[in-house]
């Protein structure tokens, strides 16, 4: 069997969306599993479009995600260069060996000239295709419309008759007519290859064995094909796997939250649960289960199960994914996942002391349980760091409005300051043995207490929390809510 060779070719026009980081995953898994080859090749022939800081970010997200390449930028490789504005004279030299064999023409109608007769079409209800008027000018009129300056495109003849078949692994045989299809430009006016094209070319200079891509390119697919048949190639296997809709069943789109890496990366999402979600957009592994280590998929990972109908945007099941991979992972990985959060939160400084680090650390591990995502855990941990915070307001009126609510906090800090040792024993004992003496339940006193230290009403357990605030802290802020009970009741 021959060695599996395929490749993600992004445009570098944005950011990479989380639609095209799912091809490039299913393209990189069918590698790996197969022992085969992945290439990454940069689409940037779309000059007025393409930046370089698109393809910092494109090149960035792949790296974060685990997505290594065989050859491409960076590495690359015996079928180079991995950018196709540096290729351009391949395309030229293939185009000009199209229009030898009369299997190409060039075309010298102006964009005003076509439009009309694209209109003209809409008018009459026909589709909008070309109609072929330059397919057989002759050199002498070729001469002439240039010699009027006229810029000349390249289209490729297709043929006005019969079929177009595309043999795909997900979908079956997809059968196009070649009436619908019209003579369709593979040279710009400015010398640059259209993608159809371009693909064509690369994609067989590449020897590339499987062209996995999202359904939407299935149209250009029978335009490929001809371009193969007509430049004499082989044809690869060609597979499309399903478009992403959201929850509603409509395109994709900013307004259903973070639709690129990079944001679900600045919101906290971990490697992990990115990789593991977008395996499961229109793949089903052999089992039920929704938590797949990478290795795992690797393992499993194949075409044929893969769907045809399309996958449903939801970010709530990667948000839980997510919150499994924080509560799962090795934490010194999680602490250091959450560092540039707190970072960002002005929680430590850019380059923290032995003090703030161990203070990260101790408060990610004890927090992390209930975080879904690092943004949330580094809020979760900013009482840890901060002494103004603000008290829910909801949490006031339940566990600060009791008249006795003062009162007990003052006998509790009382308490903590006669400690001999302040730790998570120690506090627990004398808290449950205070709540014995005062005839009350110890949920009594351990909710008021949680919202004074951290102005939250829920968190990890109160007497590990207080343990690793430190008898200071936590003295300094009962004393604070003292006062803020203080001044309710005055009001």
């Amino acid at each position: 069997m021959e060695k599996v060779r395929v490749r993600f070719a992004p445009s570098p026009t944005g950011k990479l969306h989380i639609g095209g980081a799912r091809t490039a995953l299913f393209n990189w898994l069918l590698a790996r599993s197969t022992g085969g080859t992945f290439v990454l090749r940069i689409e940037d022939t779309d000059v007025e479009r393409s930046t370089q800081a698109s393809v910092d970010q494109i090149i960035s997200s792949l790296k974060w995600l685990g997505l290594d390449w065989d050859e491409g930028p960076e590495i690359g490789g015996e079928y180079g260069p991995y950018f196709q504005s540096e290729r351009l004279h391949l395309y030229e030299d293939k185009a000009q060996e199209l229009i030898d064999k009369g299997k190409a023409y060039l075309c010298y109608c102006t964009p005003e000239e076509l439009e009309a007769k694209r209109e003209e079409a809409r008018r009459t209800g026909r589709p909008p295709r070309y109609d072929g008027h330059c397919r057989n000018l002759s050199e002498e009129e070729c001469a002439r419309l240039a010699a009027e300056g006229r810029q000349a495109v390249i289209r490729l003849k297709v043929p006005e008759t019969g079929e177009t078949v595309v043999d795909d692994l997900i979908r079956g045989r997809v059968v196009f007519q070649n009436s619908i299809l019209d003579d369709f430009i593979i040279i710009k006016s400015n010398g640059m290859p259209t993608y159809n094209y371009a693909c064509v070319v690369d994609d067989h200079a590449m020897r590339l064995t499987h062209i996995i891509r999202a359904e939407e390119h299935l149209s250009n697919t029978p335009r490929q094909v001809l371009l193969y048949q007509a430049l004499g190639y082989e044809l690869p296997q060609f597979a499309h796997v399903p478009m992403i809709l959201a929850p509603d069943r409509s395109k994709l789109s900013k307004r259903h939250g973070a639709t690129s890496v990079e944001e679900f990366r600045d919101q906290g999402y971990l490697q992990e649960a990115i990789i593991n979600y977008l395996a499961l957009l229109g793949w089903s592994p052999e089992g039920t289960d929704e938590i797949m280590p990478l290795e795992d998929i690797v393992k499993q990972f194949s075409l044929e199960r893969v769907s045809k109908n399309a996958a449903i945007y939801d970010t709530k099941k990667l948000t839980w994914i997510n919150g499994y991979y924080l509560r799962n992972l090795p934490g010194e990985r999680v602490v250091q996942e959450t560092l540039p959060f707190l970072k960002r939160l002005g929680l430590i400084g850019e380059e923290p002391g032995e003090d703030e680090l161990r203070l990260a650390h101790d408060s990610v591990l004890l927090t992390r349980d209930r975080a879904k995502t690092l943004e949330e855990l580094a809020d979760a941990v900013s009482y840890f760091f901060k002494d103004g915070f603000d008290y829910d307001e909801k949490g006031v009126q339940k566990h600060f409005s009791d008249p006795a609510a003062a009162d007990r906090l003052c006998q509790a800090r009382a308490r903590l300051e006669a400690l001999a040792d302040f730790t998570y024993e120690s506090i627990e004992s004398e808290y449950r043995q205070l709540a014995e003496e005062l005839g009350i339940k110890a949920a009594q006193l351990i909710h008021p207490t949680r919202l004074a230290l951290s102005g939250r009403t829920i968190g990890p357990g109160l007497f590990e929390l207080m343990a690793l605030l430190g008898r200071e802290k936590c003295l300094k802020r009962l004393e604070r809510a003292i006062d803020f009970i203080g001044q309710r009741t005055v009001e």
